[in-house]
């Protein structure tokens, strides 16, 4: 089977869903305000033959703060334990219909490969094309995935401080309008209002249809990022509140033909908390 692309409908899933090299994947995230439980959600339902990506789990475990960026080698062992080899062709969904499933694509981006995508509206365009479902856990034989060369599509606090401070990169913050505003209540108790210094924002959901949560055109994509202010001439750092929606911004960017971006996987959850970081605020 060719590579689709890194995004994928839900037509193209269920003509799939049995091809021995395709493994689907939930990783779905909800954050601790929303008083729901993914994994709890997972077992009562899911696509057929998906098992639980677990983006808490897969994860660096010396870090205090969730879902940082994991090392090569729990990374390694965490994905071949999903049954998932280097001729896989991974396709990742969420329940909301794109949240956290980029971050996915994100990790294997970094980690060398590429033959993964993301099912455009995740579980809701499933759930509207009246698709079946499972419940269940899912139990898969393990596999032997070896990682590729890492790309550096992850950016830590130092380098975003040095961007902030004119080190020759954009940082566009994937938060909404409020919260870059320091506005409206952050999510994240404890961390400060406002923003990252000489970064820009373009809300994440902005780049989703409102109602069927799935990508807007790619010409629509690349007008959204233009009107945020980003430029084509220099490389980009893409922020969030915890690093799982700035990946929405990496997958745009790429689909209009840019690859010249990292993810600050602390984001706000980090940057916000750190009273030695500057911040800046409407008011």
């Amino acid at each position: 089977m060719s590579y689709p692309g890194p995004v994928v409908s839900a037509q193209w899933l269920h003509d799939h869903l049995h091809d021995p090299s395709v493994r689907v994947v939930d990783a779905s995230v909800h954050l601790p305000d929303t008083g729901r439980n993914a994994r709890a959600e997972y077992l009562a339902e899911h696509i057929p033959g998906a098992v639980f990506f677990d983006l808490e789990r897969i994860a660096d475990p010396t870090n205090p703060l969730p879902r940082k960026f994991p090392p090569r080698d729990l990374f390694t062992g965490s994905v071949g334990a999903l049954g998932i080899d280097n001729t896989t062709h991974v396709v990742a969904y969420d329940t909301p219909g794109l949240y956290s499933a980029a971050r996915v694509w994100w990790l294997f981006r970094h980690y060398g490969y590429d033959n993964v995508s993301i099912l455009d509206g995740g579980m809701k365009a499933w759930k509207a094309a009246q698709l079946p479902l499972d419940s269940g856990d899912i139990t898969v034989p393990a596999k032997r995935f070896v990682p590729g060369a890492e790309r550096g599509l992850v950016s830590y606090w130092q380098d975003v401080a040095d961007a902030s401070s004119g080190g020759g990169r954009q940082i566009l913050d994937a938060r909404t309008p409020g919260r870059f505003a320091g506005t409206e209540v952050d999510r994240y108790p404890g961390a400060r209002p406002g923003h990252i210094p000489n970064s820009a924002n373009l809300y994440w959901a902005d780049l989703l249809d409102p109602q069927a949560r799935t990508l807007l055109p790619v010409d629509v994509l690349r007008d959204k990022f233009a009107k945020a202010g980003l430029t084509t001439d220099t490389p980009v750092t893409l922020t969030c509140g915890s690093g799982l929606t700035a990946c929405i911004l990496a997958l745009g960017l790429h689909l209009t033909g840019r690859d010249d971006w990292r993810v600050y996987d602390g984001s706000w959850d980090e940057w916000g908390r750190r009273v030695d970081l500057p911040v800046e605020s409407a008011g």
